[in-house]
């Protein structure tokens, strides 16, 4: 089901967060359109990979659900969270200040931004010396909104619940989790008590083909 980020980023597993985020910045700049003419489609997908991949392991939080849960994230969650919104933010004006375009963006991002009426060929180089960015935006567009200071309506989550013996949550387990015919796997942790939730995020796009996490129940039966 999970993707090896740290194998996307090319960084070891204990890498630490500065490392994690100077690799994305530097694949950032490697895989940008305008630096592979003849293969920007290609060059496309590896850029969509890799922020899939820092969004995930750029957030403390999230990379430690995922080394634990082994879960998905999506393109869109870089704008999720203050550690990787904020790397993003620079590597705009990294772009900026080698003279690369945006426009691209607007195909990697589209889904997350679409209905909100913001394309990323609003952003130009701006005055003041390398690497400065001005917002030319139309009249009305919320770019807080955009960068997720205002996060929008959270995507609908799906809830499950999941009763195991004691000995199954004391030594942990894997169980398969099917949804409309979509196989999942769901790693319980050993020493799981009851009550215990565990996210699937963003499994929902595996299962639906909609954003939205998969949230576990742990019950454990008494004895």
């Amino acid at each position: 089901m999970a993707k090896d980020y740290y194998q996307i980023l090319g960084v070891p597993r204990n890498a630490s967060q500065e490392e994690i985020k100077k690799a994305y910045r530097k694949l950032a700049m490697q895989y940008h359109p305008d630096r592979n003419p003849g293969r920007e489609k290609w060059a496309n997908e590896k850029f969509k990979e890799i922020n899939e991949a820092f969004g995930v392991l750029g957030d403390p939080e999230k990379r430690r659900q995922y080394d634990q849960f082994g879960t998905v994230g999506s393109v869109g969650d870089i704008f999720g969270s203050p550690f990787t919104r904020t790397t993003f933010e620079d590597l705009m004006r990294d772009f900026g200040g080698s003279g690369l375009g945006f426009d691209f963006l607007d195909d990697i991002f589209g889904d997350v931004l679409r209905g909100m009426g913001f394309s990323f060929k609003t952003f130009r180089r701006g005055f003041g010396g390398p690497g400065r960015i001005r917002f030319e935006a139309p009249g009305g567009i919320d770019l807080e909104r955009i960068f997720g200071r205002g996060q929008p309506p959270p995507p609908p989550e799906v809830r499950y619940e999941i009763t195991i013996s004691p000995e199954q949550a004391a030594r942990g387990l894997e169980k398969d989790l099917v949804r409309k015919g979509k196989r999942l796997r769901v790693k319980i942790p050993p020493g799981i008590k009851t009550g215990t939730k565990i996210k699937l995020r963003n499994a929902r796009q595996i299962t639906d083909g909609i954003p939205g996490d998969i949230i576990i129940l742990v019950k454990v039966k008494q004895k």
